[in-house]
């Protein structure tokens, strides 16, 4: 029977290189030197401006939409064909968001043979007295015999212009809250669902918490959606769940957080329910229309 270990080594259709496989292969195998490179060949499309003084064009910031890995690496080396650890300028970078970063960094893990995966929830250190939307990627340390949470979105402008507090190798789990936790933060009072969400345009609520717990699940599940990505029993942004769905949301967040444990159960739960399944076309919101996706 296969367990987490093993199925977070092997690829989905969105961290699977492909062709490309092979350029991963230059990579080191420490998490911190992987994330260097990383942060040399992306860039966060709304950071570009006032961290690394680059304006990027609407068709750049378009870049974002890119959802498999593979296609990634090809826009990467469409920018610039050097090997993946050399750093480019930051006009030379492939833009995208946290979800960008946090699913290349689970891709070469994985490529790597360790247990990886990509997480959706909330970042407590972008703007005081908010979490927002944030992706961050999750490995198994075999030494440690624990899941440890890695930004590899933040590099030393980002530490510095965020004034971080902790190790982003290790990021402790009050300051990235997986959007189970958030979930269940809320429904138990002690935290408020507004402000929870994207504070630079207004949204956040109980069904933003909603949405990212379906993409959380997702992603445990080898489906690393992109953050507009909607489908299924998503709620529409202000929606109010019905009282079934607040019920099934209740189970999914308690599984997403139970670890090991629970990864038949996660399995189950996505497999058995086309409500919180990633269909062959979901509703890109940024964009406002559907988009056929590959599901292997």
């Amino acid at each position: 029977m296969e367990n987490a270990s093993i199925y977070y080594r092997n690829h989905g259709p969105m961290t699977d290189p492909g062709v490309l496989a092979a350029k991963f292969d230059i990579l080191p195998t420490e998490v911190a030197a992987v994330c260097e490179a990383l942060q040399g060949v992306l860039i966060h499309r709304d950071m570009g401006g006032f961290l690394y003084g680059v304006k990027l064009s609407d068709t750049r910031r378009e870049e974002a939409h890119t959802r498999p890995t593979a296609e990634m690496l090809s826009r990467i080396f469409a920018l610039d064909s050097r090997p993946l650890t050399i750093t480019r300028k930051p006009d030379h970078r492939m833009a995208g968001v946290c979800r960008h970063f946090a699913t290349m960094l689970t891709a070469i893990l994985r490529e790597q043979g360790i247990a990886a995966r990509a997480r959706c929830g909330f970042g407590a250190y972008f703007t005081p007295g908010k979490f927002e939307d944030h992706w961050v990627c999750e490995y198994w340390n075999v030494p440690l015999q624990r899941w440890i949470l890695v930004d590899a979105q933040l590099d030393a402008a980002q530490r510095d212009a965020f004034r971080l507090d902790f190790d982003p190798l290790d990021v402790p789990r009050d300051r990235f809250i997986i959007a189970g936790d958030a979930w269940q933060m809320c429904r138990a009072g002690s935290a408020v669902p507004d402000r929870f969400g994207l504070s630079h345009i207004g949204l956040s609520g109980s069904w933003f918490i909603a949405g990212n717990v379906l993409r959380d699940l997702a992603a445990l599940n080898r489906m690393e959606m992109l953050p507009w990505d909607v489908w299924g029993m998503m709620p529409a942004p202000e929606e109010e769940l019905s009282n079934e769905n607040v019920a099934l949301i209740d189970r999914i967040a308690a599984v997403t957080l139970a670890g090991n444990d629970a990864f038949s159960e996660a399995r189950e739960t996505y497999g058995s329910d086309e409500r919180v399944r990633v269909p062959l076309t979901v509703f890109n919101a940024l964009r406002n229309t559907p988009e056929s996706i590959r599901i292997d």
